[in-house]
């Protein structure tokens, strides 16, 4: 897989706790050491469950059966119709700040990161390149989770922001999907 490629999926992985992180950070009673553990979690449970998915895909593949890339392909693009799915939902308030809340959040925005682990990051033969690969996307949500907290300190009034995170990152897993099914 091409660093381009990675980097996409990544990216549109991360978007899910961009928005979480946005909505969280337009709050006026969170502070800094607060955001830091959220977007420390949202990282961390990117990289986990993709490294897991990655693994669980590997071993899939080898003892039970290959995926092809079209099945493949057709499991990331219905993630992303399911993120465009919950950006249709209502998400009129902020998740509830309560003590434990950020491995939930962690957990429920890095669940799609297990399916792409599974689907896109299987194929690979070397450990070492699943462990870089999965670090590089938990990097990226770590990035893309304190940008969002440093954007809300300006968007603070404009709280219609956080909802378009999931229409982007659905559309360009669905995009990934349908160029790995059919290029």
């Amino acid at each position: 897989m091409s660093l381009y490629s990675l980097f996409v999926i990544a990216l549109a992985l991360s978007l899910d706790a961009f928005g979480v992180a946005l909505c969280i950070g337009l709050n006026n009673g969170i502070k800094r050491g607060t955001k830091v553990l959220f977007a420390s979690s949202f990282g961390f449970f990117q990289f986990l469950f993709s490294l897991v998915g990655a693994y669980a895909g590997f071993l899939f593949n080898t003892y039970i059966a290959s995926v092809p890339e079209i099945i493949g392909g057709a499991l990331i693009a219905i993630v992303g119709g399911m993120m465009l799915k919950e950006g249709l939902e209502s998400k009129d308030e902020c998740p509830l700040i309560k003590p434990g809340m950020f491995i939930v959040l962690g957990i429920s925005v890095s669940i799609d990161a297990m399916v792409i682990g599974f689907t896109a990051l299987d194929n690979i033969s070397s450990n070492l390149v699943i462990l870089q690969n999965t670090l590089f996307i938990g990097f990226i949500t770590l990035l893309m989770s304190m940008t969002a907290f440093i954007i809300a300190r300006y968007l603070k009034r404009i709280t219609v922001v956080s909802k378009y995170a999931d229409y982007i990152g659905g559309i360009i897993l669905i995009i990934f999907g349908i160029k790995i099914m059919f290029f």
